[in-house]
């Protein structure tokens, strides 16, 4: 069941999302519904107990990296 929501912005940034959301083909609604529903996902994969700093780095990876990757790299530098 959807409901109303009432959001309080700025001129400018309603405009600007606007423009994005036509841009995208899609509705004000549906963008904010997506990212809204972004954020809950992402909160619940890294809803953990990890350090402030530790959490910031979450995901800055471009690829990704195993434990073998690292203890290869150890070997090449210390052996």
């Amino acid at each position: 069941m959807q409901n109303k929501l009432t959001l309080r912005l700025e001129e400018e940034l309603i405009n600007q999302a606007k423009e994005y959301a036509a841009s995208e083909g899609k509705s004000v609604s549906k963008i904010v519904a997506d990212y809204f529903s972004l954020l809950v996902q992402q909160s619940k994969k890294t809803d953990s107990k990890l350090p402030p700093i530790t959490q910031s780095l979450v995901g800055i990876l471009s690829s990704p990296v195993d434990e073998s990757d690292y203890r290869d790299y150890l070997e090449e530098k210390y052996l």
